[in-house]
C-alpha cells in the first residue's frame, strides 16, 4: 500500500509484483482496489500490478471537486504521470473500464493491452436496462438521489451486497469505511447521473463514442472481453457481441455467471482470463 501526490490531492494505490510491463487495474462505483485483491495474484508471477483508489474513492483523497468522469480522468493522468508510467496494460470493471479506454484513446502510444469486464463498451439506452434497475437509477437521478445515496448510503448498503452476493460482512465494512458522512459519499451520488443514456450526459456519451472509435481502429493493441454468462444492461449479450464485431483484435472471454462485482465473485476465472490472455499476446516478462 502507497500513496502519490497528485494535483491539489493524493491517490492511495496497491503495488505489487515485479515487471517492465505494469498492469493497471482500475475499479468503479462504489468500490475501491479492494475489488481487485483476490485477481491482482494471478498475474503477479510474471509482472507487476497497480491498482489505484480513484479520487474521493477507497483509501484515495477527498478534494472539493464535482467527481464527474472527466475529474476521475484529470486526477487518474496525474497518477500515470506521478507513477512514470509506460506501455502498460489496462484492466478495467465498471466505471474503471470507461476510464481505461479513455486514457488509452488519449495515449495511444502507451497502452499495451485492455481487459474489460462489467463495463460501457458503448453509450445505452435505458430500454436496454433491466426494468428495475432503470427505475431505480431514474431515482439516482433526480431528487430522490441525494436522500438515497448520501443519507441512506445505498449504493453501499444495498447496490454493492446485491451485486456481489457472496460479498463477506467484514468485506464489506472494507467498503463502507471510506463513506462515514453524506458529504464523504458525493462520488457514488455523481456516478450514477454519468451513466451515458439516451445520449445523456452529452460530453460523457462524447468520450465513450471516442474510446469505442479508438478501439475500432487500433489493431497492435490487444483486448479482452470478459462477459458473464448471465450478463444484462452493460455487460448484456448484445454489448459483448457488438463490441466483438466493432473493435480490433478483440477476444471474448465467459467467466460464467455472477453479478455485477464479479471480481468478487469470480476472482479466480477473470484473473487466469487475464493471465492466460497476457502469456498468449506475449504482453509481460514472462512469456513462457
Amino acid at each position: 500500500m502507497a500513496t502519490v501526490d497528485v494535483l491539489d490531492s493524493f491517490i492511495h494505490y496497491r503495488d505489487a509484483g515485479t515487471g517492465s510491463v505494469p498492469v493497471v487495474f482500475l475499479h468503479g462505483n462504489p468500490t475501491s482496489s479492494y475489488l481487485w485483491r483476490n485477481v491482482i495474484p494471478h498475474v503477479t508471477d510474471r509482472t507487476r500490478a497497480l491498482a489505484p483508489d480513484l479520487i474521493g474513492m477507497g483509501e484515495s483523497g477527498k478534494p472539493d471537486i464535482g467527481y464527474r468522469l472527466v475529474d476521475h480522468a484529470r486526477y487518474l493522468d496525474a497518477w500515470f504521470d506521478a507513477m512514470e508510467l509506460d506501455q502498460v496494460v489496462l484492466v478495467g470493471h465498471d466505471w474503471g473500464g470507461a476510464l481505461g479506454m479513455d486514457w488509452a484513446a488519449r495515449h495511444p502510444g502507451r497502452v499495451r493491452g485492455v481487459a474489460l469486464i462489467e463495463t460501457f463498451l458503448r453509450p445505452m439506452r435505458w430500454a436496454e436496462m433491466p426494468p428495475l434497475g432503470a427505475e431505480l437509477f431514474r431515482k439516482f437521478r433526480g431528487p430522490e438521489g441525494e436522500r438515497m445515496i448520501l443519507e441512506e448510503n445505498m449504493f453501499i448498503e444495498f447496490n454493492l451486497p446485491n451485486g456481489a452476493a457472496n460479498l463477506s460482512p467484514a468485506d464489506l465494512d472494507v467498503y463502507r469505511a471510506p463513506y462515514p458522512t453524506p458529504q464523504s459519499r458525493k462520488p457514488m451520488l455523481v456516478w450514477p447521473r454519468e451513466l451515458p443514456l439516451d445520449g445523456e450526459p452529452a460530453d460523457v456519451v462524447a468520450i465513450v463514442n471516442d474510446y469505442g472509435r479508438w478501439a475500432a481502429r487500433s489493431p497492435e493493441v490487444p483486448k479482452l472481453v470478459m462477459g458473464l454468462e448471465n450478463g444484462v444492461g452493460l455487460g448484456s449479450a448484445d454489448a459483448i457481441d457488438w463490441a466483438a464485431r466493432t473493435f480490433v483484435n478483440v477476444e471474448v472471454a465467459s467467466i460464467g455467471p455472477a453479478g455485477h462485482h464479479a471480481p468478487e465473485e469470480r476472482p479466480d476465472e477473470i484473473g487466469a482470463a487475464v493471465a492466460e490472455w497476457l502469456r498468449r499476446h506475449a504482453l509481460t516478462d514472462a512469456i513462457s
